[in-house]
């Protein structure tokens, strides 16, 4: 990495300018820096996200973009893939002052060559995977920060952990969920790697499942030598890939975890009772979790298999730790748009609905979340409005997509959203589309255009009578990349009149 394309190790002081503070990886960074002592400012656009909370919290505030914004006491800028550099105002005056700017990737890496740090990739399942881990090294006594790709309940609506001891230690544990796309997770600087999954996405980056395969051996092959792969062996695409990043790198430490998996990490999944998944990992025992889906039974091993690997490399027995290691894992109750219970109301005709919104936006996502509902809830009848996410994934993936609704009551579907990375007019794929190809597999699919458009269906839905195959009621869920969530927070606000 350029000197120019590092941050300073000592941070305390340094005025740094974030172009995009409001993105959610981009305000996690904020977060981090600001726990090192840096000055910060940023620039975004006015609409609201969620994201400012966390910056009102560290009395931030965004400014409109400007180049007024790039003062002359600014020393780096930071800015999100999302803005062009010579198109941004902020960051043209920043080029004409010779202030050095990093990518957020690039600033992420440059602060991940500074701590033991550790990345949790994959498809699938790096976010919860990362919360996880954070929620448990929140109980243990280890110097350490963790950095997840949204905001986590159990730090305390933050996207980021940072343990009291973290920033007088010489040496701490830096955790973070590190993306794929554009092979953005190629400017971190891993000692360890978590591996969750591995199948084609981003068809607009990675045409092909060999393309985006590569990517991740060569993440992998980032390792130092005798790093650490963590990986998930019940996932066929990540076993491949550790196999071929093993020929390439014969020296990096192979850790399978998941029921496939021998030696620790083996893992053996018992059920779901009261509402909760519990399972047993060969090294620890008897664990649970509270939140829905075997999926997030998977995630939490690795989650496990992670932080014991860090008290090894700290000098500890994870043995000693057990009773720790449960508490965290129950601590954990999920993230924003990850299986986030938005409300629990009560119908008019007295009808008990949870609603909750799901992040998950690619077939295998969808299919083993809803099987994850199906089983924790099963009391409840499943209705899913689901939003598709980008053209080129649906085209790709449509007869994914037309069987991945099976183990839901009720589908609705939308237009698709749009990603500003591709024209629509590339494209004859709608949500129509898709609406057409579910049908041929599913018997009760409704299609409503524009999202609130949906919302007397589903106020009807809810009203019905539910048979003593649901003696619980509803749980009604939007899921999707897109902003059909504002449907679910729509349901709620009616039945608060």
């Amino acid at each position: 990495m350029e000197n120019e394309k590092r941050l300073p190790e000592d941070l305390k002081g340094v005025h740094i300018h974030f172009v995009g503070i409001k993105g959610t990886g981009m305000a996690a960074l904020v977060e981090i820096l600001c726990s090192q002592g840096a000055v910060i400012t940023g620039s975004d656009v006015s609409e609201k996200f969620y994201t400012d909370k966390i910056l009102e919290a560290l009395h931030l505030h965004s400014l409109p973009f400007s180049r007024d914004n790039i003062t002359n006491d600014i020393q780096y800028v930071v800015y999100s893939s999302a803005y062009n550099p010579l198109e941004n105002p902020d960051l043209i005056a920043a080029r004409e002052k010779n202030i050095p700017c990093l990518l957020y990737t690039e600033a992420l890496g440059s602060y991940s060559s500074l701590a033991y740090s550790c990345g949790i990739c994959g498809v699938h399942g790096k976010t919860s995977t990362t919360g996880i881990a954070g929620t448990i090294l929140a109980r243990l006594p280890l110097p350490s920060q963790v950095l997840a790709g949204s905001i986590i309940n159990s730090f305390g609506q933050k996207c980021t952990y940072t343990s009291p001891g973290c920033l007088s230690a010489s040496r701490h544990y830096f955790v973070a969920e590190t993306c794929e796309y554009q092979r953005h997770f190629m400017s971190f600087c891993p000692q360890k790697i978590v591996l969750t999954s591995v199948e084609s996405d981003h068809q607009d980056y990675y045409p092909t499942f060999s393309d985006i395969q590569n990517a991740f051996v060569d993440y992998i092959c980032r390792l130092p030598k005798e790093g650490a792969l963590l990986f998930c062996a019940d996932d066929d695409g990540a076993f491949e890939t550790a196999q071929i990043a093993k020929k390439r790198r014969p020296d990096i430490t192979m850790i399978p975890y998941g029921e496939k998996a021998d030696g620790d990490y083996h893992l053996e999944f018992k059920g779901v009772f009261d509402e909760k998944n519990e399972f047993s990992i060969q090294c620890l025992g008897d664990l649970s979790i509270l939140v829905p889906g075997k999926h997030e039974v998977r995630d939490a091993v690795a989650a496990v298999a992670l932080v014991s690997e860090i008290l090894k490399t700290d000098g500890k027995n994870p043995l000693d730790y057990k009773e720790e290691i449960r508490i965290g894992l129950t601590d954990f109750s999920g993230g924003k748009r990850r299986s986030e219970i938005v409300g629990e109301c009560k119908t008019h005709s007295g009808n008990s609905v949870i609603v909750m919104d799901d992040y998950g936006h690619h077939p295998t996502a969808i299919k083993t979340t809803l099987k994850g509902y199906r089983e924790f809830y099963k009391g409840r009848k499943i209705i899913v409005d689901f939003m598709s996410h980008t053209y080129s994934r649906t085209e790709s993936l449509l007869a994914e997509f037309a069987t991945s609704f099976l183990d839901a009551d009720v589908v609705i579907l939308h237009k698709i959203y749009a990603s500003a990375r591709e024209k629509t007019a590339d494209f004859t794929i709608t949500g129509r589309t898709l609406f057409e190809e579910t049908k041929k597999q599913h018997g009760n699919v409704h299609y409503f255009e524009e999202i609130l458009c949906a919302k007397d269906f589903v106020l009807q839905e809810l009203e019905k009578n539910v048979s003593s195959e649901y003696p619980k009621g509803y749980l009604f869920v939007t899921m999707g990349a897109g902003d059909n969530w504002r449907l679910g927070r729509a349901i709620v606000d009616e039945y608060k009149k």
